[in-house]
């Protein structure tokens, strides 16, 4: 098979949002005269112009020296700007959607311990540590039996990517806001069980991401968005969570005789997230595009009604465009038609083109479901598997080590102990929801931070795999030292919360080792179910399959590690969970040295095209 060019350009966006202006070096540089591509064996090529609906080829007869080409920097070397992107409007929409998800997520963890309270006060820690554990848990385990067949949807032609996505948004929108009105344990757990089960968005967001973002030069940056965006939901839900929740209890002189928030503490939360999932839902329907191959020709209502939308808030003027003699056909001339249009003509230019038949598909055979399965799938899921399931079983245990009671001597829980360092000791934090808030969005300001400034480059300088696994040495120390945290000296005496330097100092280093493996394991981890997928017909059904296997992990984990906290809570053992955590992540260390980065086309089938 012939070695395949990685070299190429992104087509300009087409929808609505396309008015906006965004500086990128690849959009400007699309016709360049003379620009030549070189292929992998050293070789000039044909120059070619790669767009997401096929192949336009430019045969301009021109070509570059060897000496222009030598002094070009190299891109594997070259570290990809945000700014170099291709189709950035679209990576936005996705964006906002996948925005919405952990502001909901992260917002009901930093009450979820005092709401469980709140529902049956008489019930003591343990039980409700393992409660919490369950409720935790549902979300993904409805994911885990919905995700494969969400990821199937998504890759039908009957369906597609955008469908799915809306389909979750709306079930997240309707479990919000039925969590928040929940009255007992299991009208809760209820609720979260159906937002997991209608949601199957994050394997479908990663598939078009991938989609749109082809190039292996730019993965370190887009695959990076969806872990950056839930970081930045760590920072915003959490203190939203905290300020919002019980606002009758927080704030008596202000909403203390609020009938509407006596009986429902903690809807106000739910509400403003089901706010944000609104939006999220309305800017999808309106701008996103779908980017399954065999679904460009369906005529989108809500991209129309999106078009139309914009038109109304954009000021009219006439621009020099230039209109493409060929609009998505296989081939392209060089002779453009350069001609005063408005903006108004381009879009309907745009949607009578996008009616065209003519768009070039890069596979017309889907890969039997049995074929998916290949020795490198199965062992770059294993390793998907240990890491969903430390680092969901990690979120899970944080918040609920974060609210447990500071142990107090002389009034021991157990009944009679007495703590025997190094290991026998017990108790939490013991910190309210605010100040679980922002212990919370330390997470995230930590993770933002290393993902924008430190990642990319060091990705790209050391590669995919090889900063995935020296990353993953990180979580078994974070995870040794955490427990510990419970006898850091506090300012005040037990039982009070733990308050004072020393205490925030050290939340903030155990979290930044945390922070650190999680900020380049995640998107790394992504980009490698990404490539290993054999066949790119089954490529939103492998995303589908990697989301049921972290959902799988991510039940279990915090299920049996919510259970393993409440015993270690009533046997003075309260950091056997988490050094049990360690064990599995350096089960995880020692999976990644079997996994191999693929090419996300493995297998080749009769009527298959290459990627220029």
């Amino acid at each position: 098979m012939n070695d395949r060019k990685d070299d190429g350009f992104e087509d300009e966006d087409r929808g609505p949002l396309s008015d906006l202006e965004f500086d990128s070096d690849e959009e400007s540089s699309i016709l360049e005269t003379g620009l030549g591509i070189r292929d992998e064996s050293g070789q000039d090529g044909t120059p070619s112009v790669a767009s997401r609906v096929g192949t336009l080829n430019i045969d301009t007869g021109t070509g570059v020296s060897d000496p222009e080409r030598s002094r070009r920097p190299s891109d594997s070397k070259k570290v990809v700007a945000w700014k170099d992107l291709p189709r950035k409007k679209q990576l936005i929409v996705i964006t906002l959607a996948r925005l919405s998800e952990p502001l909901v997520q992260t917002s009901l963890q930093s009450y979820m311990f005092y709401q469980l309270q709140w529902f049956d006060p008489t019930l003591p820690d343990s039980v409700i540590s393992g409660q919490a554990g369950v409720l935790h848990a549902s979300f993904t385990a409805a994911q885990f039996f919905t995700a494969m067949v969400w990821g199937r949807v998504a890759d039908s032609t009957w369906a597609g990517r955008k469908t799915v996505i809306l389909i979750g948004l709306l079930g997240t929108l309707l479990s919000c806001i039925g969590y928040g009105f929940s009255t007992s344990f299991y009208q809760a757990l209820f609720f979260r069980c159906i937002g997991g089960a209608t949601n199957g968005n994050v394997g479908v967001m990663r598939t078009m991401i991938s989609e749109i973002v082809r190039e292996k030069k730019y993965q370190s940056r887009a695959f990076l968005i969806l872990p950056m965006t839930f970081n930045i939901g760590v920072i915003i839900g959490p203190v939203l969570g905290g300020i919002l929740s019980d606002p009758a209890g927080s704030y008596p002189d202000t909403f203390g005789k609020v009938k509407f928030l006596l009986k429902f503490p903690y809807a106000t939360p739910n509400l403003v997230s089901a706010g944000f999932l609104t939006i999220a839902l309305i800017m999808c329907w309106l701008f996103l595009e779908e980017t399954h191959d065999g679904l460009q020709d369906r005529r989108d209502f809500g991209i129309i009604v999106g078009q139309k939308l914009t038109t109304l808030f954009k000021r009219r003027k006439t621009d020099i465009a230039y209109t493409p003699l060929h609009s998505r056909s296989t081939s392209m001339s060089t002779d453009l038609e350069m001609s005063p249009v408005s903006a108004r003509d381009s879009s309907e230019d745009a949607r009578e083109t996008s009616k065209k038949p003519a768009i070039k598909r890069r596979y017309t055979t889907r890969l039997p479901f049995r074929r998916i399965f290949t020795s490198n799938v199965s062992l770059t899921l294993v390793a998907h598997f240990f890491l969903a399931f430390h680092v969901g079983t990690f979120n899970s245990l944080w918040f609920v080590f974060l609210s447990t009671p500071v142990y107090n001597p002389s009034d021991p829980d157990p009944p009679g102990f007495v703590p025997k360092l190094p290991f026998r000791f017990t108790g939490g934090l013991g910190l309210p929801p605010r100040s679980v808030g922002m212990a919370m969005a330390i997470l995230g300001v930590i993770g933002i931070s290393m993902q924008l400034f430190l990642y990319p480059r060091l990705s790209s300088r050391f590669g995919t795999v090889l900063s995935w696994r020296t990353c993953l040495f990180m979580f078994p120390i974070a995870y040794t030292l955490i427990p510990f945290l419970s006898i850091v000296p506090s300012s005040t005496a037990p039982p009070s919360q733990k308050t004072g330097a020393a205490i925030w100092i050290a939340i903030a280093g155990v979290l930044f080792i945390q922070v650190t493996g999680r900020t380049f394991a995640l998107p790394a981890q992504t980009i490698l179910v990404n490539n290993c997928t054999p066949h790119p017909s089954v490529l939103g059904t492998v995303h589908g399959i990697g989301q049921s296997v972290s959902s799988f992990a991510r039940t279990l984990g915090p299920i049996l590690g919510g259970w393993l906290y409440g015993m270690g809570l009533s046997h003075g053992l309260v950091g056997g969970v988490f050094w049990g955590l360690a064990g599995i992540a350096v089960g995880g260390l020692i999976a990644s040295f079997f996994v191999r980065e693929g090419n996300g086309h493995e297998i080749w089938l009769e009527g298959d095209e290459e990627d220029s």
